[in-house]
Formats: structure tokens, sequence, C-alpha cells
């Protein structure tokens, strides 16, 4: 922006300059026949030209810059000249900044969340085994430790992004991968990327702050089919046991309804026998003549002994 302005000057200056002096633009000269006639001036034309070169080289070599910290950033104003890591001071800038290139720079730094994805990374589990990775999470810088943090790594944050930030990401998930069985990653995936969380914060809280990460873990194919069998026998274990569950039951129930045929049977039998008992202590001789004459027609034996017509006791 400096260089563009000082072009421009250089412009408006060399404009003024020719039109201040353009009566000097043609000059008088007599002919040989005594006559007047005018012709351009070529010195004329020199001052306005040198003013504008003046100002194209200027803009060309200038050192200065004028730039704008945007809003949710914090600026840096580096002093390159020092001899503490090649940095003497620093100052926070915010709005327009005037800085001479030669010997300061200028940084900004977001202090709102980042999101980050990185690409695919190996990771051993305990017990060896291998899984990979593709990290996504978000960030935020704190604001008072930035200046620190450049003293340290002398980089803008798109370079501490895909270096120191990503090793730091990727360390912390290996090291809590290590003391996880491979199995229990999957199986308590929410418990295990909130260790990871929890070590990234513990190892990255001078500068940074991580959430919400997801590790995006996938197994080696030969594993992720034993996790697939594995899981497969165990839904068909439970599958079984409740199939057995069910017969249990279902024997259960039958057996509870032989018992209550077998009961009501034993029931009404005795209850047959205690009727006949009570019958049999009713019965008595008169009772049972009783009976024969209820029964009786009122028609006498046919057989009679001799033609006497004698009855015959027959007993």
């Amino acid at each position: 922006m400096i260089s563009t302005l000082i072009f421009i000057a250089g412009l408006i200056i060399a404009a003024l300059t020719a039109f201040t002096t353009r009566d000097a633009m043609y000059v008088t000269k007599k002919d040989r026949w005594g006559d007047d006639n005018e012709t351009l001036n070529i010195r004329w034309l020199i001052k306005p030209i040198a003013i504008f070169v003046l100002g194209l080289f200027l803009s060309i070599i200038q050192p200065f810059a004028l730039d704008r910290v945007d809003a949710g950033h914090v600026g840096i104003k580096v002093n390159l000249t020092g001899d503490k890591r090649g940095v003497s001071s620093y100052e926070y800038k915010t709005g327009w900044v005037l800085y001479n290139t030669w010997t300061e720079q200028m940084l900004e730094f977001p202090t709102f969340q980042q999101h980050i994805e990185y690409k695919d990374q190996t990771v051993i589990t305990k017990g060896g085994f291998a899984a990979s990775i593709k990290p996504s999470f978000n960030y935020s810088l704190k604001p008072t430790a930035i200046g620190n943090m450049f003293e340290n790594l002398r980089l803008d944050i798109k370079q501490i992004e895909q270096g120191w930030l990503m090793n730091a990401i990727v360390s912390s998930v290996n090291d809590v991968a290590n003391k996880w069985e491979v199995d229990a990653i999957f199986n308590n995936r929410e418990q295990f990327e909130a260790a990871i969380v929890a070590e990234c914060n513990k190892r990255l809280s001078k500068w940074f702050e991580v959430s919400q990460l997801r590790t995006n873990i996938t197994p080696p194919k030969a594993l992720q089919q034993a996790i697939e069998s594995k899981t497969k026998a165990v839904q068909e274990a439970q599958a079984a046991m409740q199939r057995k569950l069910v017969a249990e039951a279902e024997a259960q129930e039958k057996i509870a309804i032989a018992k209550g045929d077998s009961a009501k049977v034993i029931i009404d039998a005795q209850a047959s026998a205690l009727a006949t008992k009570l019958k049999q202590k009713e019965i008595t001789p008169l009772y049972v003549e009783y009976l024969k004459a209820q029964a009786w027609d009122g028609k006498l034996p046919t057989t009679v002994a001799g033609g006497a017509g004698t009855f015959l006791n027959i007993k």
C-alpha cells in the first residue's frame, strides 16, 4: 500500500510540475526568412519525467508497509534486528500498523476457535496392534501467550499447525493409544477420545486449548474382521442364552399346568370316593326294599312250580 501511495504521489507531483511549467512547452525561433516559428521544447519534459521516474523508483525500493489487524486477531510487530534468536522485542498491535519490512515483521494470530483436520496417521495400541487415525479437532490460542509462542517457535500460525501442533497432537494420540487395548478403544471410544483431549491440553496448555477432538480411528482389516467375529460370537451367545431362558420358562409353565391337572384329578377322585362312601353309609335293608318296590312294575313272575301257582321264594 505504501508503494502505491508513493507511486501516486509521484504522478501527482509530475503532473503539477508539467502544469506549472506549461508556458515553457514551446519556444519561438526565427527562420532564415525572419518569420517566427514555435517548436516543442524537449527540455520542458525532463523535469516531470524525472519526478515520475523517481517516484516509481522509490515506490519499488521503499521498505515501509501498512497493514490492518483484522477483528478477532492479535497482531505482533517483531523487531528483527535483535540478538534473542533474531528477535529483540515484539509489540501487540491492533488496527492499522505501519512498519519497516527491512527491520520489522508483522504477524497476525487468530484468537477465536479454529478447526483443523490432519491426514491419515498410524498409531500403535496396547499389544502392538497398528491402527489408522485421521484426527480432527478445534483449538484456540491464548492471546496473552502468543508473543512467547512466537519467540520459541519463530513460525506463523499455518506453519505451526502443520508442524509443531500436528506432532504434539499425533504424539498425544499415540501415547494414550499405547495404554488402551484395541477392542477397548472401539467399545469405549468416547472415553478414549476424552483421555486424548486431556493429554493434549496437558501438553499444549501453555499456548493452546484443544477441544472436540475426533480420532476417526480404524483398525487394520484383519483385526477389524476379528472384532466383528468376536462381536458376532457375543451376540450369538446372548441369543442362545435368551433362547435357554425362554425354554426354561416354557418348561416351568408346562410343569405348573401338569401339576394343576394332577391336582384336579386327585381332588375329583377323592370327591367321588367320598361320595360313594357316604352313599354306602346311607343304604339300609329297608331302603333296599324300598328301591325294589319303586322299581316293581306290578306284574307277578311268570315261572311257577308244578303248575300249582305257588310262589317260589328264590334267594
